[in-house]
């Protein structure tokens, strides 16, 4: 029986995690002997076979000395070693790492110990941090260092905000200890990400993009209830800057809250407390539901977002049967269709108020209803579809 060791900051949670948990569902139902290594601090059941390596007091001391020396990966010393003390027992015959970064493992410890190995390394990128010196997007200041070598970063003190710069430092790491694995494998899951590590460090690398898949089980129209306004719905894990919060409260100022509700779901209580009138929110639900329900409620959902990479929230919408308005932001428009969505350039608030209209008074059945986004949902969103291409990939590897 074939192994697979997942190793993912968090357990079947957020967008990352469920994909891991899927990912390895799939692989325990074709036979393969399953493990998923985590971090502590967001952790949901899983049905495979758990490895909590790390807890919650030392992923707060990595954070510590990530903000204080830019450290972010070359904490968490002793659990990382007990980690791979677990590698050695398991004896995987392919290991599939998610995010290295968050404070619960030690990126150096471990590929130094994986490049003496051959072991097959399948590794998905969520975002840019693995061939960047310190930011997982590097949108905000257009910055294009990493192509050749990270310093004086632009983001220090906004992207995992840190009290020093040692973007050279861990640039310079990170290019090292990457290269020198020839057995690992990259897997973004976006066309724009794929391009993107095509000119970075780990372009030498096999790549092959694999988009993100959801359970349309979960994610699927619910019955809702007639109403005279319009709902507009915003939906993010964590809603900042980065996120287009306060765009929408811009949005809010345009458009008459007679006719027009906004619903924003991820907030904070603080944040909830300071919404301007005409806004209503809740906080982060887990309830999958819940939220497909939430979804089926709402006329558009907007993804103001400024740095992403395939967001989640753009397919679980569409999945259930709300079409999307999102910036034209990394791979965000990849998710969409001219039938599904709007595209709209960053910080265009009378794009987002015209593509709200356009969709509003849409009168052809091609476009924007619950059944054509369905459609493209199971066309294209398909969890067993899209995670099956791992599948393919872990058996490749191992003959």
């Amino acid at each position: 029986m074939p192994k697979l060791l997942i190793i993912s900051v968090t357990c079947n949670q957020g967008s990352t995690g469920k994909i891991a948990e899927q990912v390895g569902i799939i692989m325990k139902e074709e036979g393969w002997d399953v493990y998923y290594a985590h971090g502590a601090r967001r952790v949901s059941p899983s049905q495979l076979k758990t490895i909590p390596f790390s807890s919650v007091k030392t992923e707060y001391l990595h954070a510590l000395k990530a903000l204080l020396f830019n450290a972010d990966g070359l904490g968490s010393t002793r659990e990382t070693k007990k980690l791979i003390e677990q590698i050695k027992e398991i004896k995987p015959d392919v290991i599939h790492i998610h995010n290295i970064h968050g404070y619960y493992l030690n990126y150096k410890l471990l590929f130094e110990y994986l490049n003496s190995t051959n072991i097959p390394i399948v590794l998905t990128l969520h975002d840019c941090w693995n061939f960047t010196g310190h930011c997982a997007y590097f949108d905000f200041a257009n910055c294009e260092k990493w192509k050749s070598c990270c310093y004086e970063c632009p983001l220090i003190g906004f992207s995992y905000m840190s009290l020093i710069d040692r973007t050279k430092y861990n640039y310079g790491l990170k290019k090292r200890l990457f290269s020198n694995n020839n057995n690992m494998y990259i897997v973004p899951v976006s066309n724009w990400l794929g391009n993107l590590v095509e000119q970075s460090f780990l372009k030498g690398k096999s790549i092959n993009v694999i988009h993100n898949g959801i359970d349309l089980n979960i994610f699927k129209p619910y019955p809702t209830e007639n109403s005279d306004k319009i709902k507009i719905l915003g939906v993010s894990n964590i809603w900042d800057k980065r996120k287009g919060l306060l765009d929408f409260y811009k949005l809010r100022e345009s458009l008459p809250v007679n006719e027009f509700d906004i619903f924003l779901v991820g907030l904070s209580q603080k944040q909830i407390k300071e919404l301007p009138i005409g806004i209503d929110g809740i906080e982060r639900t887990s309830n999958q539901q819940e939220l497909a329900r939430i979804y089926s409620k709402a006329d558009v959902l907007i993804n103001p977002t400024y740095a992403d990479n395939y967001p989640t929230v753009n397919l679980e919408s569409i999945a259930c049967g709300t079409p999307v308005i999102t910036y034209r932001t990394g791979g965000s428009p990849e998710s969409l269709s001219e039938a599904t969505g709007i595209i709209v350039k960053q910080g265009d608030i009378k794009g987002l108020l015209e593509a709200i209209i356009k969709i509003k008074n849409n009168s052809d059945k091609s476009k924007f209803t619950p059944d054509v986004c369905r459609l493209h949902a199971k066309q294209n969103f398909d969890k067993n579809k899209c995670f099956r291409e791992y599948s393919n990939l872990f058996k490749s590897l191992i003959k």
